[in-house]
């Protein structure tokens, strides 16, 4: 017994050490008033976990899609999609959702550079205030910084090269803006990115004791971005007028060698995307600060243009393109309610439509329409040390469409969405919450488009579902969290109508699809947990002595997790996954970081098994600040072991998949804050994101 108790003073003492400690970062003056706000590198909250990119070298060096590839319990497969701790993942931009997936949403997030993010929120609970069709978790990134009452600048570069059969290069740069004065504020953050890449891929067939290698490719890739992101905000009164236009532009190439049974190709791909977002946002202001009413308005274009061409034949295999327009308007209104303490209820209400057309060598051969309507209610209350929080969402869908041979199955249904969290709390720090709730996630338009947006051969076909229906799912998760750093969780996502990625064969042709499957169950059980090194030199006593920064203390930050995808016709098995993040203080106050990730051979991924570990890379950061933290400089180098790579089976084929990228790279990232010699500067409300729920709820506290 007293063992058992000694364990838990080191727990708890390790996390407090780590987590209760903090660095001020920004001291404002406000009527004579310091206001002190602080970061974190990870932040547990009841709903949600948070990762500060902005002060983490490690995981800014690169592009977004390589640094959230880093991030501990989330899965970004090719094949697979993304998920973190068992919860397939709707993606948000600064609180929108990008309505992409697939190979679009790993094309867009890797032109778009790691440094120009603040930070992501997963929100592992998303309450009725979220749109029903987030489906299991919502990631959501956010790029936005906060205008001062004078110009400031912030210039970052980050410079990478990769060396496998020769020397390839991925450069990004971007300026950061802001300003603020008595009539209205505004913000710019323009950049680019240039990428050399190059993925190796083999797909070949056992059977009968007999394995032929079906098809092997080799492809060199260069990307290009040019991305802007602008605000404007304008104080009527005491209201706020926000307006925010968001532009992201790329242009990439591929050639592709491939190789197969009695065929030789050699081809040239081409992607054009443009991708639109403008949003007006009303908030009117009242007497009392925890009163809220929010208008907004968003419009959202997305374009993309896909052509293959044969160097051999001279030919354009593939000519395809795409356009999506949504439309979206909604508000939200919360206020407190007496009878509780520290409660409020809140209401709103959403329509959407969206409009998403295909076309396959100019002609067109989908048409797709859906509409959604929506309205919800949510009551959080809080009674001595327990947090309650219920609500619902109702939704009415009206999905339709037609291919250029038959139309599509319409999906036109009115569903409720219920949602329950309950928490207790051992103290302001500790404390144990359950949650509940029903959602729904639509097929995405890549998922229904058609036609091709990849490479292919004589033996490999892509192409989209236009009949996917949507998925329901029911989540349930319980976690035991204490200070911020450290949990212990559960949750299981049960699914119907599953949307997911098959590899079939027919007649040696690997058909990638994505199809609908009746029901899925998905457990994950998961730990997080810091351990101070100083523990092990000084001892439990002095370390709870100790009133230090997590930035100036040598760590090692614990994650594993236990997955299980249960499938009724299948016999699956689950797999292990493992996350290591080492910080060591170096003289010359020089950080540095090492990141280790593994996830377990054998396991069931869907209908895919890893015949080998993956997602299975040592990264390593050095960083330093310079001239009153004004420069930062970090040099990274990751995956130098060179063992990242995916091979899977397909269940129920005699199919073999390996993938490998370029993902040993080396570079260096510079940040720069141009110094300002005004001391009356003052921040203002974050332009970029207003969302009322970006951080959390009364469970958060």
């Amino acid at each position: 017994m007293k063992k058992n108790h000694l364990l838990s003073m080191f727990f708890l003492g390790a996390i407090f050490t780590l987590s209760a400690q903090e660095e001020p970062k920004k001291a404002v003056e406000l009527n004579e008033v310091a206001i002190v706000k602080t970061k974190k590198a990870i932040e547990q909250k009841a709903d949600r976990t948070i990762f500060d990119f902005s002060g983490q070298p490690s995981l800014n060096s690169g592009s977004v899609l390589e640094g959230i590839k880093k991030l501990p319990g989330l899965i970004a497969s090719d094949v697979a999609g993304m998920m973190y701790q068992g919860k397939q993942l709707d993606v948000f931009m600064d609180a929108r959702p990008l309505n992409i997936t697939s190979n679009e949403l790993n094309s867009f997030l890797e032109g778009m550079p790691a440094n120009a993010i603040e930070k992501i929120e997963i929100i592992t609970q998303p309450g009725a205030e979220f749109p029903a069709t987030s489906g299991g978790a919502i990631m959501n990134i956010i790029t936005n910084k906060n205008a001062k009452n004078y110009l400031s600048a912030t210039y970052t570069n980050s410079t990478n090269f990769t060396s496998y059969d020769h020397f390839r290069w991925r450069i990004n740069n971007s300026l950061l803006l802001s300003a603020k004065n008595k009539y209205f504020g505004w913000q710019l953050n323009v950049g680019q990115n240039y990428r050399e890449s190059a993925v190796w891929t083999s797909l070949t067939k056992n059977e009968n004791n007999t394995t032929s290698i079906l098809s092997t490719t080799e492809a060199d890739r260069f990307g290009r971005t040019n991305f802007a992101k602008s605000a404007l905000t304008f104080d009527i009164g005491n209201d706020r007028l926000l307006f925010n236009y968001d532009v992201n532009y790329s242009n990439n190439n591929s050639n592709t060698l491939g190789n197969g049974p009695s065929f030789s190709t050699n081809d040239d791909s081409f992607t054009d995307a443009l991708r639109q977002d403008f949003v007006v946002t009303f908030q009117k202001k009242f007497e009392d600060k925890s009163k809220k009413l929010d208008f907004k308005f968003n419009y959202n274009s997305n374009k993309n243009d896909f052509t293959l061409n044969s160097r051999t034949n001279n030919v354009a295999i593939l000519d395809n393109a795409s356009t999506q327009q949504v439309y979206n308007a909604k508000f939200d209104y919360s206020q407190p309610i007496a009878f509780s303490d520290e409660g409020k209820i809140s209401f709103g209400g959403l329509y959407e439509a969206l409009l998403f057309e295909t076309q396959n060598m100019e002609i067109v051969n989908l048409d797709y329409q859906r509409k959604t309507a929506a309205a919800y209610g949510e009551l959080q209350s809080k009674f001595d040390k327990f947090n309650f929080i219920v609500g619902g969402r109702a939704e009415d869908y009206n999905i339709s469409g037609k291919t250029n041979t038959a139309d599509l199955i319409p999906f036109k249904q009115f569903r409720f969405f219920p949602n329950a969290s309950a928490q207790y709390n051992f103290n302001t720090s500790v404390y144990f919450n359950v949650n509940y709730n029903k959602k729904i996630s639509l097929p995405s338009t890549s998922a229904l488009n058609p036609n091709n947006t990849n490479y292919q051969n004589p033996n490999i076909d892509y192409s989209g579902n236009p009949n996917l229906q949507p998925t329901i799912f029911d989540n349930y998760e319980a976690k035991l969290s204490a200070f911020d750093y450290a949990f212990i969780g559960y949750n299981v996502s049960s699914a119907q109508n599953q949307v997911i990625n098959r590899v079939l064969l027919t007649d040696n042709v690997v058909v990638n699809t994505n199809v609908n499957v009746p029901q899925i169950k998905i457990h994950n059980f998961n730990v997080g947990m810091p351990i101070p090194y100083m523990l092990f030199t000084e001892g439990l006593k002095e370390t709870l002595k100790m009133n230090i920064n997590p930035d100036k203390m040598n760590f090692l930050y614990v994650y594993t997790a236990y997955q299980f995808h249960q499938i009724p016709e299948i016999k699956t098995n689950g797999f292990w996954m493992f996350n290591l993040m080492s910080q060591i203080l170096l003289p010359k106050d020089i950080k540095f970081v090492a990141n280790f990730n593994y996830i377990m051979s054998k396991g069931n991924y869907f209908y895919f098994i890893a015949e080998k570990p993956f997602n299975n890379t040592l990264d390593l950061t050095f960083s330093k600040k310079f001239f009153k933290d004004q420069l930062s400089v970090s040099i990274s180098a990751d995956d130098i072991l060179n063992s990242n790579r995916f091979v899977f089976s397909s269940v129920g084929t005699p199919l073999l998949l390996a993938n490998k990228n370029d993902t040993r790279r080396f570079g260096f990232s510079v940040n720069y804050k141009i110094p300002t010699k005004n001391k009356l500067a003052k921040e203002d409300p974050n332009l970029l994101n207003k969302e009322k729920k970006e951080e959390g709820n009364i469970l958060n506290q």
